[in-house]
């Protein structure tokens, strides 16, 4: 009787191993497949996003996809803010006023001791398009 019992549990073990073996080949063959899938994208997307910067560096400033595309470099010369400041008949209080700083910030920026931040470079190159007249009416108001 046990040599029965032996062989029923070995034959059961052996055909469950069988199906086993039948239903994870399917899994591994499709597990397979999509890694090959992934890898494949990986290296289509890795391509494509060299050739787009490729295209980036290549490409004409207003053309790249910024953000906000500057509109033209603002540069800042200590001399020549100082001249724009005599030119206009401006106390360095009533020219920080304008810019939207204090008089001891325009003393520091025309002597050279600090430079003014790029974020109020647009309003320094606002005063420079401006007379005597529209200076004065502004600090008017």
């Amino acid at each position: 009787m046990p040599n029965l019992a032996v062989q029923l549990k070995s034959e059961i073990s052996r055909l469950s191993r069988r199906e086993i073996r039948n239903e994870t080949k399917q899994l591994k063959k499709s597990s397979a497949q999509y890694r090959s899938e992934i890898a494949t994208l990986k290296r289509r997307l890795a391509s494509l996003e060299s050739a787009l910067k490729r295209l980036a560096k290549g490409a004409p400033a207003e053309a790249r996809p910024t953000e906000k595309a500057p509109e033209e470099k603002l540069r800042f010369r200590a001399a020549g803010f100082a001249t724009l400041r005599k030119k206009l008949g401006l106390s360095a209080e009533q020219m920080g006023k304008l810019v939207g700083v204090s008089g001891q910030s325009i003393y520091h920026w025309e002597s050279g001791k600090a430079r003014p931040r790029a974020s109020q470079l647009p309003s320094i190159a606002a005063v420079r398009n401006i007379g005597k007249r529209e200076a004065a009416a502004r600090l008017a108001k």
